[in-house]
């Protein structure tokens, strides 16, 4: 059998559900997917998780790869987007990162001293509420954002972040002028 046809072989039947047949594809594709992400990327581990990606896409997707369609191409194809898509979300950040820094007052970096004083106290938070404090007051994740990405009610998302800030002020000091 030739490798068009077994791959075509395979499609068929990872199109009707079988995972076995998909799982041969990728160990089929996954060294030529895994060399042109890290030749387009330049960084092997950022290669490796966009190849993960990438078949996790294509599972989702094997239902409309065409008959006689290259397996190689496609998934190349996906693992391209996919770095695009990080790269655009890099660049976005880098923005995001320097309107702060530039939109921030001078003098108000945070000493070194407060800097470990915060991560000691992030630290002792239950885990939800060191999640829920992380998106929403350090990721400027919106409450309902944070839910969706938690997978948390939206009631307990806002009294995670209020419990968990309360307990980052007094970890640091600082009297909380909200609750006066």
């Amino acid at each position: 059998m030739s490798p068009a046809s077994l791959d075509e072989a395979l499609v068929a039947a990872a199109q009707g559900g079988s995972t076995e047949a998909f799982s041969r594809l990728v160990e089929r594709h996954q060294q030529a997917l895994r060399a042109f992400l890290r030749r387009t990327c330049g960084d092997w581990a950022a290669a490796d998780d966009l190849a993960q990606e990438t078949f996790l896409a294509a599972w989702s997707r094997i239902g409309r790869l065409k008959v006689g369609a290259s397996v190689r191409a496609w998934l190349c194809g996906i693992g391209y987007n996919k770095h695009l898509t990080a790269l655009r979300s890099r660049a976005r950040a880098r923005s995001r990162d320097a309107l702060y820094e530039a939109e921030r007052p001078p003098g108000s970096q945070a000493s070194a001293e407060d800097r470990l004083a915060l991560d000691r106290a992030m630290a002792e938070l239950p885990a939800d509420q060191r999640a829920c404090v992380a998106l929403c007051l350090a990721a400027d994740f919106s409450h309902a954002e944070a839910a969706e990405a938690l997978g948390l009610p939206l009631g307990t998302v806002k009294s995670h972040v209020a419990r968990g800030r309360a307990r980052l002020l007094q970890a640091l000091g600082v009297i909380d002028d909200a609750r006066r």
